[in-house]
């Protein structure tokens, strides 16, 4: 319960104090050694536990050569950087950075938790009282390795997994096996509101093939298959006709894919609202598109930090199909 109290108390804080854009240069960390991402770190383990008792937020520990190896480098840029990610680790955890190819203070944590020297990046995540909340994290270099060591920390410390969060994983999940189709209807704004509620859909878009309006739908195939999302998709009218490569598993393909031209409005109900303006991954921007199209308020699904930028007069450029680490950097530095 403290710690909760913690999360909503800065969430709070943040969102009414930065009242500036130009205060939102606070979330980048200019000054960070490439190995450390973007992540505000705490350098030293007795103050991350001090941090840790009065928070109730368990700590993040980074074990990074610094400066280190192309996996050190590639895990803090690619992965340390990606804005969610660096927005759980500030949010929810205590971020601690111990170089493992430094002495003093550094060593000495190596060694209390039996960590070696000149190592890939390891990363532990621990109560106040140096336990393990969940198995040392070693060897997976990927965003998805460690999203899903972030959830179960959250599950064992008794935080509840924001929802922006989640759709991120189910992106990372389904970009291993990720299928395309399309599928044509009367009108594709709202192919696009209907098909993004559907389970394992991955992203919309409104486009045109075959001189039909189509929506290009991408899924995770270990979720769900062309039959059920054109079985859901047919009870909305939203399915007459499906154009999808031959090596696509379906019953009946109506004609192959063919040359395909994006709409100039895609995300119709998103762009005509200031939404347009938050940086989004794929998944997000669909799920919000559809709640606006239903009538409905879609702030649960975006993180604190991205009704901050909501909030922010500073700029109106629509950002929809944009890519977002990309867009998102270049949002928080105007």
């Amino acid at each position: 319960m403290t710690s909760m109290k913690f999360i909503l108390s800065v969430t709070l804080i943040s969102i009414l104090s930065i009242q500036s854009i130009n205060a939102q240069t606070q979330w980048q960390v200019p000054d960070n050694p490439v190995e450390l991402g973007q992540v505000h770190w705490l350098r030293n383990y007795d103050e991350a536990v001090a941090k840790s008792m009065e928070t109730g937020l368990p700590v993040f520990i980074l074990f990074q050569e610094v400066p280190g190896c192309s996996n050190c480098t590639t895990y803090g840029n690619e992965v340390l950087s990606h804005p969610f990610m660096v927005e759980m680790i500030e949010t929810h955890f205590v971020p601690l950075a111990i170089f493992n190819n430094k002495g003093g203070h550094d060593r000495k944590i190596l060694k209390q938790f039996k960590e070696p020297t000149w190592n890939n990046p390891v990363v532990r995540i621990i109560n106040h009282n140096g336990k393990d909340l969940v198995d040392r994290l070693s060897g997976d270099f990927s965003k998805g390795g460690l999203a899903n060591k972030v959830s179960n920390a959250l599950q064992l410390s008794n935080q509840s997994e924001p929802q922006y969060f989640s759709i991120w994983k189910q992106e990372l999940t389904g970009a291993k096996s990720k299928e395309e189709a399309y599928l044509s209807m009367y009108c594709f704004w709202t192919g696009e509101k209907e098909i993004a509620k559907i389970p394992g859909v991955l992203s919309t878009e409104a486009g045109f093939m075959h001189g039909k309006e189509v929506v290009k739908v991408q899924y995770d195939q270990s979720k769900t298959n062309l039959d059920k999302i054109v079985k859901v998709a047919k009870k909305k009218s939203v399915a007459d006709q499906v154009f999808a490569d031959k090596g696509i598993k379906y019953k009946k393909t109506d004609k192959q894919v063919g040359k395909y031209q994006v709409d100039r409005e895609v995300k119709y109900y998103l762009s005509k609202t200031k939404y347009k303006t938050i940086p989004m991954t794929p998944l997000q921007a669909a799920k919000v598109n559809s709640l606006i199209g239903q009538g409905q308020n879609p702030d649960y699904l975006l993180s604190p930090r991205q009704l901050v930028l909501l909030s922010s007069k500073s700029h109106q450029k629509s950002l929809i199909n944009q890519e977002f680490v990309a867009s998102w950097y270049n949002a928080i530095s105007m």
